[in-house]
């Protein structure tokens, strides 16, 4: 394919249906052999005697209509169209006629399809005009006709090198973007990881520790907070490991829907909440992603059920068929919202996108007097 796509790419450059615009240094190239060549008819005018001020304008004239080309190569086609009837009259064709072959690279470089041809024609027949009209010094036309060949090859291998080079720093600035977007991805990645793994610790952290003053329950509340930093520690560490794209240590097992299902029911239990689970975590039926999907839903509900529900009862409940593994999560609303707990608001939103990612179904909502976490994954 990027062979084929470098073959399309060469065919359009090879095109001549718009026109160019010389680079900064060109123009600047351009105007000093003008400066040049004008000084050098200027100075020549007055070292031989008897030299013509009609022809010495003519000169001049062809010389500079080629700034022209650096605003509009119509225009200044036309006028060196101009110039080269005018030269008739000073007997100075011949010598229009040789910037002319040289204007003839300035019309490969710049023009499009018709005003090169346009071009190509004029210039025959002015050569032709030339060779065969009543000239008082005789002309060498072929000379003339390498010449502007010769400049046109020239003007057409700049134009070339010209596209070519938008073409790489066309290809280098989507490269660029396309670097910047994966490390914009890799941040985002980063990010949820460290959300999904690290919040839900600090959740449980941040409860326990509103419970060690009750002396019933301050055991537990330290016990709960030391395996919670322990196993903080631990994700953080697989995240960093991940991140760095190196050798992996032996980490938490993030998509084991049956860990998830346990840890989170420890916790709902260790914060007072009797808990109900249903269904078999472990069935071979449920594909990887959708373990991982699930798993990752788990760990954020029970984040969201231990910073806002009510007292009662929470239920798991998992039910899986030949097309699709539904989990649903249901926990009491709180009596009164509760902000004393930190929360980064982006919970739903990660769940959402992780389903739908699987080609799943998402809601969450109060239901009732419960709040619902719904997720169903389809088995392929």
């Amino acid at each position: 394919m990027p062979f084929d796509q470098s073959i399309r790419d060469d065919a359009d450059i090879l095109r001549l249906s718009r026109g160019e615009k010389l680079g900064v240094i060109e123009r600047i190239v351009v105007l000093g052999i003008i400066g040049i060549v004008v000084a050098l008819d200027i100075i020549g005018s007055f070292l031989p005697p008897g030299v013509e001020l009609g022809a010495l304008l003519v000169s001049v004239a062809s010389t500079v209509v080629f700034a022209l080309y650096l605003w509009s190569p119509v225009v200044a086609t036309i006028a060196l169209a101009v110039v080269f009837a005018l030269s008739f009259l000073t007997g100075t064709e011949t010598q229009v006629l040789t910037a002319a072959a040289f204007a003839a690279g300035m019309v490969m470089r710049l023009g499009w399809a018709s005003l090169i041809f346009s071009y190509i024609g004029v210039f025959l027949v002015s050569s032709a005009i030339i060779a065969y009209g009543d000239t008082r010094v005789p002309v060498n036309v072929g000379i003339h006709l390498i010449l502007a060949a010769v400049s046109g090859a020239i003007g057409y291998a700049l134009r070339l090198a010209s596209a070519r080079g938008r073409r790489l720093e066309q290809r280098l600035a989507a490269s660029a973007e396309q670097e910047r977007q994966a490390v914009l991805a890799e941040r985002r990645w980063i990010a949820g990881e460290l959300h999904d793994s690290i919040a839900h610790h600090l959740t449980v952290v941040a409860l326990h520790v509103q419970m060690l003053d009750d002396p019933a329950v301050s055991a537990e509340s330290q016990e709960a907070i030391r395996v919670a930093a322990r196993k903080a520690m631990a994700d953080l560490r697989f995240v960093i490991e991940l991140a760095d794209d190196g050798p992996r240590a032996a980490g938490p097992q993030t998509g084991d829907l049956g860990a998830a299902i346990d840890e989170a029911r420890a916790e709902f239990e260790a914060a007072g909440h009797p808990v109900e689970c249903e269904g078999d975590p472990q069935d071979d039926r449920i594909p990887r992603v959708a373990e991982i999907v699930l798993a990752r839903i788990v760990r954020e509900s029970a984040t969201n059920i231990l910073k806002y529900a009510g007292p009662g009862p929470v239920t798991i409940r998992l039910r899986t068929d030949d097309d699709a593994a539904t989990l649903t999560i249901r926990s009491p609303l709180p009596d009164t919202p509760r902000h004393d707990l930190p929360s980064s608001g982006t919970g739903l939103n990660r769940m959402a996108e992780r389903v739908i990612g699987a080609s799943g179904e998402f809601s969450a909502g109060p239901s009732g007097d419960e709040w619902q976490v719904f997720a169903r994954l389809p088995m392929s």
